[in-house]
């Protein structure tokens, strides 16, 4: 059974529905005790980083997803849920997050381009792939929808499973383990996506 955090910060509908497309039972859990009982766990989110840490404090979410990522069960964060497994943000201040991938969530820098490419980074682009089970049977460079305006920064460049240019090559999928996250919205890009979820489910 997998399980889809809810911390009154995700696109929880759309996420649940992309996994019925593929047959996968899904269940909207708000509560953290619960967590331990599922075989997998996403955690999806839409917004700001520190509001979504405040969101799964208040609801005492944050130890028991360290918990279950220290399970060795599989974890999958999904765009701002991507970014709230690292150790901290920059956005609006300075923000500590989950820590179970080591390194940090920045703006996108444009200050180098005499004609910098708007932010947030919005619409299908390329995604370059290395070689993982979350990737199985995708060919190298398709295409997802991203919507985000900071990305991720990994400590250890191994934890980097998939990159995508805009202005600047920038880490979109990451993996410690199994503990993982992409930065593009999988429920929002059709048949690659679904493919994605699709291996996730099969982990």
């Amino acid at each position: 059974m997998i399980g889809i955090v809810d911390y009154n910060m995700g696109n929880l509908a759309s996420v649940k529905n992309a996994f019925a497309k593929l047959g996968q039972e899904t269940v909207v859990e708000s509560d953290p005790s619960k967590f331990k009982d599922y075989d997998k766990l996403v955690l999806p989110g839409v917004g700001a980083f520190g509001d979504a840490m405040e969101h799964l404090r208040e609801r005492n979410m944050i130890e028991p997803l360290r918990e279950f990522a220290k399970s060795e069960k599989y974890m999958l964060g999904i765009c701002l849920g991507m970014q709230l497994l690292f150790e901290s943000s920059e956005e609006f201040g300075s923000n500590e997050g989950l820590g179970l991938i080591k390194g940090k969530v920045v703006p996108f820098d444009m200050s180098k381009f005499d004609e910098p490419l708007k932010v947030p980074h919005m619409g299908w682009n390329k995604m370059f792939t290395k070689e993982h089970p979350l990737f199985k049977n995708l060919d190298e460079g398709h295409y997802l929808y991203f919507v985000h305006s900071y990305h991720a920064v990994c400590d250890n460049e191994e934890d980097v499973i998939g990159t995508t240019e805009y202005g600047y090559s920038f880490a979109s999928a990451v993996a410690c383990g199994n503990v993982m996250g992409i930065q593009p919205h999988p429920e929002k890009s059709h048949k690659n996506g679904l493919h994605i979820l699709e291996n996730f489910i099969n982990l």
